[in-house]
């Protein structure tokens, strides 16, 4: 009986790293779609909403599941609470980088981006690719040395946030305000997945360690 139980718990962490590969996949497509303007890539992404959010709504299910069977030891339980909230993480992770596919197809054919901010954003797209890659390893392996990790990429990807409000801020700033409120917005999507990963892997530490830092950034 306990067998399957653990069983049961090893596929619940699969199934939260599938939706993180999913979140992963997302935010690159939606990422070449905004760096080229490709409408289609940007419909493949936000189609991508319904996946997501269905197979959340399935773990949350299989979690209460699991937990019937019989009566949750202290890391049953960090198991399924952490598993709660990394859930919630990875679905927002998956909105943000539909976020940035929409504005792609609310301002089609024009590109979003102007050419002084294009490598930016590429460089956020890797990084954001980057560390929702490791969100995944993270998951699968419970990894609490890799989960922080983790807080370096977050340091790069606020460093590239904070040069874009350097270039939208500038007196030679020749785009507009509708531009710089787009770019702004923009910023703020891959700051936000950036910040989720981050959430993600200090409910891992939470799980292997039972101990949880709000004051680690």
């Amino acid at each position: 009986m306990r067998e399957n139980y653990n069983n049961r718990l090893d596929t619940l962490s699969a199934d939260l790293a599938e939706i993180c590969r999913l979140a992963e996949d997302a935010m690159a497509s939606a990422t070449k779609a905004l760096l080229t303007a490709d409408l289609g890539l940007a419909e493949t992404t936000i189609s991508s909403r319904e996946q997501i959010d269905a197979l959340a709504a399935q773990w949350e299910q299989n979690a209460f599941s699991v937990l019937a069977l019989q009566s949750p030891v202290a890391l049953d339980l960090r198991i399924m609470v952490s598993g709660i909230h990394i859930v919630a993480d990875l679905q927002r992770m998956g909105g943000l980088a539909i976020h940035i596919a929409e504005l792609v197809r609310r301002r089609h054919p024009a590109h979003v981006l102007p050419a002084e901010v294009e490598g930016v954003f590429a460089d956020m797209g890797r990084v954001a690719v980057e560390q929702a890659d490791a969100t995944r390893e993270v998951l699968l392996t419970r990894d609490a040395d890799l989960a922080s990790e983790l807080r370096l990429k977050d340091e790069a990807m606020d460093e590239l946030h904070r040069s874009l409000f350097t270039l939208t801020a500038a007196p030679d700033w020749p785009h507009g305000v509708p531009t710089a409120v787009d770019v702004t917005l923009l910023g703020r999507f891959y700051e936000r997945f950036s910040d989720h990963t981050v959430e993600v892997a200090k409910r891992v530490i939470f799980l292997v360690t039972g101990e949880f830092r709000r004051d680690e950034a």
